[in-house]
């Protein structure tokens, strides 16, 4: 709700401040900017500090810098307080999908929670435009002033009823010993051995008539007791050991500095934080100046920087011991395709949709309560078909539900054409386009977060929801500046561009998703 408020109280915003037409993507682009920057830091603090930590201060600083912002006096003040809410939010995303991610280790579980989450993602969307139209018919400074006592309330209830976290804290922790309440299994080997899935039984007593343990309170034979010394006085076979090499040696992060003893915590990488906020700093300006045309040394020095500080991040991330995102990963396709569908559905789906309440309203003189209305005929829809996507066909795996995601979002945007700047009674033509692009969004919500923590170890589970996140706000973030650059030449431009980045990622997602197998965990993944 927080991110999509300034949807439709832009004009009303820009006229408050005299923002110029240049800076309005600012005000658009300063909750993404914060979180793109502070989802990867946020998500490696939730596996070294616990996750429900995390949540619980991200929530109440979310709810200071929101009324903050209403409070603000100009175009400056305001987007700094939009920052600093997307920095507040980079923690709650984080904790939150890595609290869902432990608690469902996965399997159909998993997919209906992470299913659920990705609609209340959907409901917060459509619903905080319709929130902030309502209240700006009085002043649109409302909408941010009940956000942030919304938000200070859910902090302190979920500090009542979130359990605590116990054992380790450290990168090796997060799988194991932190965010477990009565319902994760631990301490009930039956329980543990089902929410490990097929592969605990390694390391664990057979359970059924083919363990030979009989009853287990027995425990075993005496020269079993015997034999099990012998074998473990002799250590691994030569072969067992050599098979254990190459599979560690093939994992991601393999030869990476272990973390020190004690629990000690890894420091947050400031420098790939700074490095990697520059970056995107520097392609925002590039995209908000390109209105004015794009070559331009104005516009192609920027473009540099970005590059220049993006091969700095990078460069950063491999010589760092607690880096924000492990590059590793990215050799592996499940991971790579969550991360560029993430990237894509910020660029193709929310850069247009956050500007086209604003559009509809430019052009038909529509209310912001009329234009969140329209709103809410994509983000509703969006909301819905996340929710029921659990219901999809278990064959379907994420990446091809990805794939179908922006097919739908495409034919949908596409069916825009020519409706974004009409006469006011020219608005039931968006209906059609706008339902179609709902529903593609949908699928992509519920299965990004799905494919985000499947694609990763257990222990690096808030990672991987904070980086495909982060590409997430990336990819709005660069779509809001491309798109109100591009309707300089007409709405339609904008249209044909999000519907073209839209079958790209399509593409992509179906190109590097094809060896993913429904329901499959990392740990299943690497053990074929």
């Amino acid at each position: 709700m927080n991110y999509t408020a300034p949807m439709v109280t832009l004009p009303d915003i820009a006229t408050a401040f005299a923002t110029p037409a240049s800076a309005q993507a600012w005000i658009l682009n300063g909750t993404p900017l914060g979180l793109a920057v502070l989802l990867l830091v946020a998500g490696s603090l939730a596996d070294a500090h616990g996750r429900r930590r995390v949540f619980l201060l991200g929530t109440l600083a979310l709810g200071v810098t929101t009324a903050l912002g209403a409070l603000a006096g100009s175009t400056l003040v305001f987007t700094l307080a939009r920052v600093a809410q997307g920095a507040a939010s980079a923690a709650v995303l984080a904790g939150s999908l890595g609290l869902l991610a432990h608690a469902y280790p996965a399997g159909r579980d998993r997919i209906r929670a992470t299913g659920i989450w990705g609609a209340s993602v959907s409901g917060g969307i459509a619903l905080g435009p319709l929130l902030a139209g309502a209240l700006s018919l009085t002043d649109w400074r409302l909408a941010y002033g009940v956000l942030g006592a919304a938000a200070l309330v859910t902090a302190a209830v979920g500090a009542r009823t979130l359990p605590g976290e116990t054992g380790a804290r450290g990168p090796e922790a997060g799988a194991v010993a932190t965010a477990r309440g009565p319902e994760s299994g631990v301490g009930d080997p039956r329980r543990e051995t089902a929410a490990r899935g097929p592969e605990a039984g390694a390391g664990t007593p057979a359970r059924g008539p083919e363990s030979g343990t009989g009853d287990l309170a027995r425990g075993p034979a005496p020269e079993a007791r015997d034999k099990a010394r012998e074998e473990a006085a002799r250590g691994p076979a030569p072969e067992a050991r050599d098979t254990a090499r190459k599979a560690t040696a093939r994992e991601p992060g393999a030869g990476r500095t272990p973390p020190r003893a004690g629990g000690s915590r890894p420091r947050p990488d400031i420098a790939g934080a700074l490095s990697l906020g520059l970056a995107l700093a520097a392609l925002l300006t590039a995209l908000t100046l390109g209105r004015d045309g794009w070559l331009r040394p104005q516009v192609g020095l920027p473009l540099l920087a970005s590059v220049a500080l993006t091969a700095l991040f990078v460069a950063v991330e491999r010589r760092s011991r607690a880096p924000m995102v492990d590059l590793a990963l990215l050799r592996r396709p499940a991971f790579l395709a969550s991360t560029l569908g993430a990237l894509f559905t910020g660029l193709a789906v929310i850069g247009l949709f956050s500007v086209v309440p604003a559009l509809v309203q430019g052009g038909s003189g529509m209310s912001p309560l009329g234009a969140a209305w329209l709103f809410v005929l994509w983000s509703g829809t969006s909301f819905v078909v996340a929710l029921q996507a659990r219901r999809l066909p278990a064959r379907l795996s994420a990446p091809y539900q990805l794939a179908l995601g922006f097919l739908l979002s495409a034919a949908g945007v596409l069916a825009l054409l020519g409706t974004l700047q009409g006469p006011a009674g020219t608005w039931p033509r968006l209906v059609p386009g706008l339902l179609v692009a709902g529903a593609g969004s949908g699928l992509l919500n519920a299965a990004l977060p799905r494919l985000a923590v499947d694609s990763v170890p257990p222990e690096r589970a808030a990672m991987g929801s904070g980086a495909n996140n982060t590409a997430r706000y990336i990819g709005s973030s660069a779509g809001v500046a491309l798109t109100l650059a591009l309707v300089t030449a007409g709405p339609d431009t904008a249209v044909l561009a999000s519907a073209g980045l839209a079958l790209l990622g399509a593409a992509l997602t179906l190109v590097l998703g094809r060896g993913h197998r429904p329901g499959t965990s990392f740990a299943q993944t690497t053990s074929r």
